[in-house]
């Protein structure tokens, strides 16, 4: 049977996770991009990063997004979070601070539940070496939902 989650279970599905699916619109197309994102919960937001190009302009122009996370066991056994937010930028130390704010939390999320112990971003993501200065960015979610299914 397929079922709501709870808000609570659904922030908990976006704590425990670090890959999701971004979908934004741009010349009146839909796109979905897989990204690594770690979700503040203090602030009830997304936060990530990555470099200029085809996603990064499309969001400067619609700053409307969704972001779907699913942890998927089986057919019969998984459960799925949507996020609906606005994107935003930020730059200098704002955006310095995101980006460790970033990269700390998702190293503790890997360490926790793949029991990888990471010294350095570069070793989940060198992205961001090789394309210069990030864009790190934050979704404001202004609603979210969530499905899971248990046989």
């Amino acid at each position: 049977m397929i079922q709501k989650l709870d808000k609570t279970k659904c922030r908990l599905l976006l704590s425990q996770n670090y890959i999701g699916h971004l979908s934004y619109i741009f010349s009146n197309k839909p796109y979905v991009v897989p990204i690594t994102y770690y979700y503040d919960d203090i602030t009830n937001s997304i936060i990530g990063y990555s470099g200029k190009g085809h996603k990064i302009r499309a969001l400067r122009i619609n700053r409307d997004v969704s972001m779907e996370v699913s942890d998927v066991a089986s057919v019969n056994n998984w459960k799925s979070v949507l996020v609906q937010g606005i994107y935003r930028e930020f730059e200098g130390s704002a955006a310095m601070m995101n980006l460790y704010k970033f990269a700390e939390g998702v190293k503790e999320i890997i360490r926790n539940v793949e029991g990888k112990d990471l010294k350095y971003i570069s070793e989940f993501s060198n992205k961001i070496y090789k394309e210069g200065q990030p864009i790190v960015f934050k979704i404001h979610i202004e609603e979210l939902t969530g499905r899971e299914r248990k046989y």
